[in-house]
């Protein structure tokens, strides 16, 4: 009788990434994916650390899967099994536990402790994180995730990721199209192409991101491409313009700001200032008016005071944006920002945090309120539960929701008129032409 696996990602699109390519791993050694009410043989967590509730949120979810599956052995890997290994090691029913670089060794080490029964915890020092491991696979998605890059080296002063990740590196370019390849002949449609520092593509060599896009823009049968989150400072004007004229690379930019007040990016030594990441927003609405833009927020940051949180509101408000993704500002053990002045209670960053998922709402209500009548193509996807209505993405990234295409295949692509919004925040109805 074949073992059953169960899959948990938390946290970005990368761990989705990976976790997909290990799941076809251990299907392929026989491992089947644990259907619902069936009790797992395996459970393989792709853990995230990005916040101080990033880390709770897997303790908790580790526990009540223990409770849930005590018979179940647990592995872990992922940025908190990197950075907090003995941690996640001593959680009840973990019975394996990976480095971030280590995670597709995760099968072998599965297999070794089904064998033995003896727990394992493989995790390096971070000065030894250098090789690059490509993955690009579905899941259980009807788009793709294509990792180019892993690592960083910007060292923000609020950020655990180069402690976790590792340098920058990434994949070559025929490797990278070979895979988009294979994905179109799968059937693939959609590729998201993901990494920690995407834009850093290439460092060290003589290609660049450009080089990467250009290419995997020839993929035949590929017929979208989003570009996951891009530094302000490493979105090019030659990388927009691409975008606008390119044939696959749909109109849909992430582009993480952190802060609207130039002080406060100083503390966090990013590497731009408001006005490079204002001409970056005027640049893509120039030459590409319908495109998404979605934008990171950290409010309540140390050195934030009141008056440049007020500066950094005000900033946001004056961008012609689409969406933000606010995050409360987390202390995280190892970090410059601990050295700064001036925290932030829990309640003004709760505050904070209200304040701007105001401005969010109006933002995407603004946005998304320009394509009522009108028709967009949308990327059907699988519907989630018995009896789930079809949903899918324009190609600028409006999610819609169509309750007349029960009889589509999922991953096809068709033509959609907006109807406006629905029941459901941030999305829209749809009516298939």
């Amino acid at each position: 009788m074949a073992r059953t696996a169960l899959y948990h990602t938390f946290g970005c699109k990368l761990n989705f990434a990976e976790t997909s390519t290990i799941a076809a791993e251990l299907e392929r050694r026989g491992y089947d994916r644990a259907s619902a009410g069936t009790e797992p043989d395996v459970i393989v967590i792709n853990s995230c650390s990005v916040t101080a509730e990033a880390d709770r949120k897997c303790r908790s979810f580790i526990r009540s899967l223990n409770k849930r599956y005590p018979q179940a052995a647990i592995a872990v890997t992922g940025c908190y099994a990197q950075l907090k290994p003995a941690e996640v090691a001593a959680l009840p029913g973990v019975a394996v536990v990976a480095g971030a670089d280590r995670k597709m060794d995760l099968p072998d080490m599965i297999d070794s402790y089904m064998a033995l029964h003896a727990p394992l915890c493989n995790v390096g020092e971070r000065r030894d994180i250098t090789e690059f491991r490509p993955s690009c696979s579905r899941g259980d998605r009807t788009r793709y995730f294509l990792k180019v890059q892993d690592g960083c080296d910007y060292w923000c002063t609020y950020c655990t990721i180069p402690q976790a990740r590792g340098r920058s590196r990434s994949g070559t370019i025929p490797q990278l199209v070979d895979m988009a390849r294979r994905a179109a002949d799968e059937g693939g449609r959609e590729i998201v192409i993901t990494g920690v520092n995407i834009g850093d593509f290439g460092k060290g060599r003589d290609d660049s991101f450009i080089d990467l896009i250009r290419a995997l823009d020839t993929v035949e049968g590929i017929a979208r491409y989003r570009i996951s989150s891009i530094e302000p400072n490493l979105l090019t004007d030659e990388i927009i313009d691409f975008v606008a004229g390119s044939r696959a690379f749909m109109p849909h930019f992430h582009i993480p700001l952190q802060s609207g007040d130039d002080r406060v990016l100083e503390l966090m030594r990013r590497h731009y200032d408001t006005a490079l990441f204002a001409s970056k927003i005027e640049r893509i609405r120039s030459v590409i008016p319908h495109a998404f833009i979605g934008v990171d927020l950290i409010v309540g940051a140390r050195g934030e005071t009141p008056e440049r949180f007020e500066s950094s509101r005000r900033f946001v408000e004056s961008l012609d944006i689409s969406r933000l993704h606010v995050f409360p500002y987390s202390e995280r053990p190892g970090t410059k920002a601990l050295e700064l002045d001036t925290p932030v209670s829990q309640a003004d960053k709760h505050q904070r945090a209200a304040v701007m998922g105001r401005i969010s709402d109006a933002k995407w209500e603004t946005f998304a309120g320009r394509f009522t009548g009108t028709v967009r193509p949308v990327l059907l996807e699988r519907p989630q539960g018995a009896g789930g209505i079809m949903t899918g993405h324009t190609d600028n990234y409006l999610r819609v929701l169509l309750p007349d295409a029960a009889q589509q295949a999922d991953n096809t692509i068709v033509n959609v008129r907006i109807d406006g919004p629905a029941a459901e925040p941030e999305t829209l109805n749809g009516t298939i032409i």
